[in-house]
């Protein structure tokens, strides 16, 4: 049997497989399908300082290979999670992760503070893809300026492992990669959405309420790929791919592109069961090939 456990800076995990935030709920919504412990992590949907309602409906639409979405952070808050949702989900058997958003370097610092007192929380994902409501509406992660406002606003106020997850809407993801590892992020992971819009031409009006939305699902897959290649070359601190990702061998070629772990998303909607199946499909590939761990193919791909 190969070996499966990789790091994400102090961060151990039994196998390179987690969720994709907003994808898998808190995690206790899958628990009738798999085994939760057999995961290498959970990413469980954006929180915020304060309760938000998210968009109104349509806020999904179906594309060809993919979907888009503008659900909009639809969450209880950080304080409601604390008190209710964290005592559900503490003593699963796995890294469980708190993917946080906010509207100010100071609004996702706080947020992540209160993150930080959770003992069975060992990690964040900063969603810097989020409007800068200071700025005009511009998401943080767009500017290499964005991006270390929060990262370093956050990196005062958290001790623990923080993974930043970088925006694919910029010219050079690679240059906002260094800029987080800069100001101390111990991981990057990408790519979130790409922005996309879809039309009925018989209403004559977009398919979703707010006109744009976030395209995910196979259709990515390529672009992401590509992306997390270029960041894994230029920063030192490990990479977290995730874009499309529906099989292991989706998973493989991340793995070979630099990723040391990856984010299943869209396809938990298709199949419940798919992060099992594609981290027994990395076993399975990596026993047929020789392979004695699976960091023996991490960045394989010069």
């Amino acid at each position: 049997m190969a070996k499966l456990d990789v790091n994400i800076g102090a961060l151990q995990l039994k196998n390179p497989v987690m969720t994709a935030s907003g994808t898998f709920g808190y995690g206790l919504e899958f628990a009738d399908f798999i085994d939760l412990s057999g995961l290498g992590g959970i990413i469980v949907k954006g929180t915020t300082m304060k309760p938000r309602e998210g968009n109104d409906y349509p806020r999904m639409a179906e594309t060809a290979s993919g979907m888009l979405n503008c659900v909009g952070l639809q969450n209880k808050g950080v304080d409601y999670f604390c008190e209710h949702i964290y005592p559900q989900i503490k003593d699963i058997d796995t890294n469980m992760i708190v993917n946080v958003s906010g509207s100010s370097p100071e609004d996702y610092a706080e947020c992540a503070a209160r993150i930080d007192a959770l003992e069975h929380i060992p990690a964040i994902e900063l969603n810097i893809s989020c409007p800068n409501v200071k700025d005009g509406g511009m998401a943080f992660g767009t500017t290499c300026q964005g991006a270390e406002s929060v990262v370093k606003a956050v990196r005062e106020r958290y001790h623990k492992t923080l993974i930043v997850k970088l925006s694919p809407n910029v010219t050079n993801i690679a240059e906002i990669a260094r800029a987080c590892e800069a100001q101390g992020a111990d991981s990057v992971s990408l790519i979130n959405t790409l922005m996309g819009m879809s039309i009925d031409i018989e209403r004559r009006r977009s398919r979703l309420s707010i006109g744009t939305g976030g395209l995910s699902g196979p259709c990515v897959k390529p672009v992401a790929v590509r992306m997390v290649w270029q960041v894994a070359k230029a920063v030192k601190i490990p990479v977290v791919g995730l874009g499309g990702i529906c099989t292991a061998e989706d998973a493989i070629e991340f793995l070979m592109a630099g990723a040391t772990a990856i984010e299943i998303g869209t396809a938990n909607f298709l199949d419940p069961a798919v992060t099992i199946k594609v981290r027994d499909g990395i076993d399975q590939w990596l026993n047929s090939h020789g392979c004695q761990s699976v960091t023996d193919i991490i960045g394989c791909v010069g």
